[in-house]
């Protein structure tokens, strides 16, 4: 079997899988889960639900938290609480995972896609004022996108692989328009933004606890802000919009959204750890840097001085011309020795559920998606794992030459 530019692998020799990311399970869940299990509180309602709550809301420095049964329930109740309607247009980063999007057309309304900025990945706040400022127009004081003919009645910023986006000239654009934030945190818990917590700045903010997050609860998610109307909504949609318990009256359709006390359980456990788990992401990400700093060809994240990053999935950008190989020739390549890796997400607005008319607005997120790969970044990845993974990705580079010296002489 031959890898990238003709090189042999050895798949039949390749060492223990390093995967990607995979849970660390390390303090109280047993003992909590239980718990649950011994006083028979396992469904969706129990004292670890309002702990869980309180805690991650409490970490992010908001008033409220409403726990969902995954991160995108979340962003679809946060929507609906915040007012968005049918057709209206909310603006959302087009590099993330797909869910921000899919929960704008649940409640009916249309998303906008905003290019990434070049240096930390996040959402461009200068193309989103070129957007606002430049496109839209006022029509009976209501901002509209001459495009679509529809209302612009939100932003959605996600702060992408644990870091903050720059979020106070989007507060401040939200502002100047009339615009709800609706922050989706969901990969930057524990993050801060000017010494602030990710997921305080907007109007309301979701997290996921999927298993691949810093603090899982195996799915599960949340919803966090300080308007208690808007709390005690969501806390009210998520659970069937049921008015009168005891008659099973439902004054409005509502959704089964609500998080088990078992799964709460698992998160209350896990945020106990979350400082722990923090510290070793950003160990992680150091050694990192300090390995493949010197391999040409490759672009490490960076961390911007008003920000304090998680980095939840690190990454890293690979130029083919510089490396000698292509991101996905380097992801098979490493796979064939046993090392998970992953490419970013296809720009939402590439993706067949969204494919629009093509222009060249989103020409950096086109080309992070071309050369970003993941590396194994686990919270409980060994430093001898990690020697492992850099070793690898410095191999692949001295391989490629020496083929190509070879082919040239």
């Amino acid at each position: 079997m031959t890898g990238a530019q003709g090189i042999t692998t050895r798949a039949a020799e390749v060492e223990e899988l390093i995967p990607l990311m995979v849970p660390e399970i390390r303090g109280n869940e047993w003992r909590y889960v239980k718990e649950c299990l011994d006083s028979n509180w396992v469904s969706s309602v129990g004292a670890f639900v309002d702990r869980f709550e309180r805690e991650v809301a409490a970490q992010v420095g908001s008033r409220f938290g409403v726990a969902t049964v995954n991160g995108t329930s979340a962003l679809h109740i946060a929507l609906l609480v915040a007012g968005i309607k049918p057709d209206d247009d909310v603006l959302v980063s087009t590099l993330t995972f797909i869910a921000p999007a899919n929960a704008i057309r649940y409640v009916g309304a249309w998303p906008v896609f905003i290019d990434a900025e070049p240096d930390y990945w996040q959402m461009d706040p200068e193309k989103l004022e070129t957007f606002l400022a430049k496109e839209c127009r006022y029509n009976e004081g209501r901002l509209y996108n001459p495009r679509t003919g529809r209302q612009v009645t939100a932003i959605i910023p996600v702060h992408i692989l644990g870091h903050p986006v720059d979020l106070d000239p989007i507060l401040e654009l939200a502002r100047r328009f009339g615009l709800k934030v609706i922050e989706d945190a969901t990969e930057a818990l524990g993050a801060e933004y000017k010494r602030t917590r990710v997921g305080s700045g907007g109007d309301i903010a979701c997290f996921s606890f999927n298993g691949n997050k810093i603090v899982t609860t195996g799915g599960g998610g949340m919803l966090v802000t300080d308007n208690e109307q808007w709390a005690l909504r969501a806390k009210h949609l998520t659970t069937q919009a049921k008015a009168d318990a005891v008659e099973y009256v439902h004054n409005e359709i509502g959704y089964n959204y609500r998080l088990t006390n078992l799964q709460a359980a698992l998160g209350c456990a896990q945020m106990e750890n979350l400082e722990v788990y923090v510290k070793a992401k950003r160990q992680i990400a150091e050694r990192y840097r300090e390995g493949l700093q010197g391999v040409a060809g490759v672009r490490l994240m960076k961390q911007a001085r008003w920000a304090a990053s998680t980095y939840w999935m690190y990454t890293i950008a690979v130029d083919e011309t510089e490396f000698g190989m292509s991101s996905r020739e380097l992801l098979r390549y490493l796979r064939d020795r046993g090392i998970e890796t992953r490419p970013l997400w296809q720009p939402i607005h590439l993706s067949p559920a969204y494919v629009g008319p093509a222009h060249s607005r989103y020409k950096v997120a086109e080309r992070l998606f071309t050369k970003g790969l993941s590396l194994p970044c686990s919270t409980g990845l060994t430093l001898e794992q990690q020697e492992r993974v850099i070793a690898e990705i410095t191999s692949a580079q001295a391989r490629v030459r020496k083929t190509s010296s070879n082919v040239e002489a």
